[in-house]
């Protein structure tokens, strides 16, 4: 992957001082925050270059001025060439030392926190890893909460996610590629992969998409994620996101392919395909009948939340019949005064409680949960007592956002939130006759999603006979053992 430089061309590190100096100046301009710290090694001057903030350079300064007998009194360039070797060996005894040759690698890496030593006469600068970016400490993932399982979610630090995942992977053929992106922004991102497990197609696959991305900036990991999906204008993700380490651990010796970006704690996962989205990490941490339980009836949740209100209009609009007589009567006598159909009357309420919910994200925490269920209740209460909405429509509405939240992945839960409008529009106009086609037409669209070239339905359709361990159910260990191998998930 060719990384992207900052400046002009390729420019070599002037052997003069004030060259070197005035460079800089040029392509930083008179920033505050970067400080210039001339110095005398021997006879040679020089000058440390670091931004506040980003780098420390304390451990550098105390090696240079070390009173020992490190740097020679002779004069020249062998003098200046001495003073790298010695300190790159022996003075700068922690921390990364490397050499640069070209002045876009030094701007580069000063803009990373590392701090830059230069010499007169020379023609490359020394790179010292002080990097002291402030970063929040690791702490528990907030969006993928657990009963059981670890607490420890990823940061805004890309080595610190790096590094949780290899406390839970001390395996040699872990492999780690990084790269930068970003024409403005140079953001570091790193691809993880177990050698052996990962599909190299797949990998291949995920180099050519990254290679043909453009932007100017990455500051999150969307911007990659909506780059390297497979279909764009389709409601499904096709590609996994999440904060917790132990996740990132399992997809990895499931044979699938992490990226890291810097500046978010969420990290993608390829492939990402449509049962994925209905696991959570605790499936794995209790006992096999009740993770197939409770795995289940997220298949039924998901149901539930896409169809529900469709139903309830295309029986009440369009097939009276189908209801029984008491619950029929019951139904004619909450809607009597209703001055609105029910797709008015679902639509009012879907848009109300969307409202309330981006409220409730929005506002501040120790507020916005309180204000987004009193809300809920209030407004229910007096619509109904006001005969706009009947009570049975707050019901069914009421069932479907429970439903709704019961997905362990929150890209999934948008998705349904998207595709229930249409469907009650389409129940609407047509009754159960077009919900029967609609959700026909989405099963078509679900077999025709692939990510990074893997069907979206893979384990269902196609129908994978040794998946079933671990896809519409979670079966024991002893049991997947025994009848399909010693491994607990699938490979690909």
């Amino acid at each position: 992957m060719t990384q992207l430089m900052i400046g002009e061309g390729v420019e070599h590190v002037p052997a003069d001082l004030e060259a070197f100096t005035n460079h800089l100046h040029g392509a930083l301009s008179d920033s505050p925050d970067i400080v210039y710290r001339s110095i005398m090694i021997g006879r040679n001057k020089g000058v440390i270059v670091y931004i506040e903030g980003l780098a420390d350079p304390r451990l550098v300064l105390e090696s240079i001025h070390d009173e020992s007998p490190l740097w020679s009194e002779s004069t020249g360039t062998t003098d200046a060439e001495n003073s790298y070797t010695r300190l790159q060996e022996h003075a700068i005894s922690e921390g990364k030392v490397e050499e640069a040759h070209l002045l876009s690698l030094v701007i580069a890496a000063l803009l990373s926190g590392n701090t830059i030593i230069y010499l007169e006469g020379m023609s490359s600068a020394l790179l010292v890893g002080t990097e002291n970016l402030k970063q929040r400490a690791v702490q528990e993932a907030s969006s993928q909460s657990v009963v059981r399982g670890p607490r420890e979610g990823f940061t805004e630090s890309l080595r610190d996610n790096t590094s949780l995942v290899r406390r839970r992977i001390q395996n040699p053929k872990l492999r780690l590629r990084e790269l930068t992106m970003g024409e403005e922004s140079r953001t570091k991102v790193a691809i993880m992969f177990m050698e052996g497990k990962a599909d190299p197609d797949v990998l291949l696959e995920l180099h050519k998409r990254l290679e043909h991305i453009s932007l100017e900036s990455i500051l999150e990991s969307n911007y990659i994620e909506e780059m390297i999906q497979d279909q764009r204008y389709s409601p499904f993700p096709t590609v996994y996101n999440t904060e917790r380490p132990d996740i990132i651990a399992a997809a990895l010796l499931d044979g699938r392919i992490a990226i890291f970006v810097e500046g978010t704690p969420f990290v993608l996962v390829v492939p990402a395909l449509f049962l994925h989205f209905f696991q959570s990490s605790e499936d794995y941490y209790q006992r096999g009948d009740f993770a197939s339980l409770v795995r289940f009836l997220r298949y039924i949740c998901f149901a539930i939340a896409l169809l529900t209100p469709s139903f309830y209009i295309a029986i009440t609009t369009f097939h009276q019949e189908m209801i029984p007589a008491n619950l029929l009567m019951s139904l004619i006598g909450q809607r009597e005064g209703i001055p609105f159909p029910a797709f008015i009357e679902a639509l009012l309420m879907e848009v109300t409680f969307e409202i309330l919910r981006e409220a409730g994200i929005r506002l501040p925490k120790s507020i916005g949960q309180s204000v987004s269920i009193v809300g809920t209740l209030v407004i229910g209460q007096a619509a109904v007592e006001a005969g706009l909405i009947s009570a049975a429509m707050v019901i069914v509405v009421s069932i479907t956002a429970i439903a709704n939240f019961a997905l362990p992945t929150f890209n999934m839960g948008i998705s349904v939130r998207m595709l229930r409008f249409v469907l009650m529009a389409i129940t609407a106009s047509f009754g159960l006759f077009g919900m029967s086609i609609a959700l026909i037409m989405l099963a078509l669209h679900l077999c025709n999603l692939q990510s990074m070239g893997i069907p979206y339905m893979t384990s269902f359709a196609p129908f994978r006979w040794s998946d079933q361990k671990d896809a519409l159910l979670r079966l024991s260990r002893p049991v997947m053992n025994k009848y399909f191998g010693r491994s607990g998930k699938k490979n690909y």
